[in-house]
């Protein structure tokens, strides 16, 4: 019996990484496809990233990608409608939102992976290898069911 509920709890844990994963992914896809029909047209390109040299100096090179990213962002956010603004502010809470859930859920599964292997008494090792497989399979999941909706709706 409680090695049903170790397992019960190990896989209940991971599916709340990868519920959320899946869900924000799809939720986001459809919300950035309803919107894409009233998007500009005349947006600028993006600005070409600094000189790699300055990788020798790399808080110089942070500096310098984030300004790029900022002024560009305020290009982009000033020909933007206040619709789009608003709907881009939703797109970005609605993401947060299911990130936050999801860091959760990996938490919670984390713990759950830790009792697994106390249970059992395995390795060591076999903990961090355990969380990066079951973490790469949540992921991995979310990527192949939404290629495969993505295919169904083409």
């Amino acid at each position: 019996m409680t090695e049903a509920i170790v397992w019960c709890g190990f896989f209940g844990a991971w599916f709340l990484v990868a519920g959320p994963l899946y869900q924000g992914a799809i939720e986001l896809l459809e919300q950035d496809q309803a919107s894409a029909e009233g998007r500009p047209v005349d947006l600028p390109a993006p600005p070409p990233p600094p000189s790699v040299r300055w990788w020798l100096l790399p808080p110089v090179m942070l500096v310098l990608r984030r300004r790029r990213s900022s002024a560009y962002r305020r290009t982009v956010l000033a020909r933007l409608t206040p619709e789009q603004r608003a709907e881009r502010a939703g797109f970005l809470h609605k993401a947060a939102g299911w990130f936050v859930v999801a860091t959760g859920g990996t938490l919670i599964a984390v713990k759950e992976t830790g009792e697994l292997v106390e249970h059992y008494e395995w390795a060591a090792w076999s903990f961090p290898l355990v969380v990066v497989v079951a973490f790469l399979l949540a992921c991995g999941s979310t990527v192949f069911f939404v290629a495969r909706r993505r295919g169904a709706a083409a």
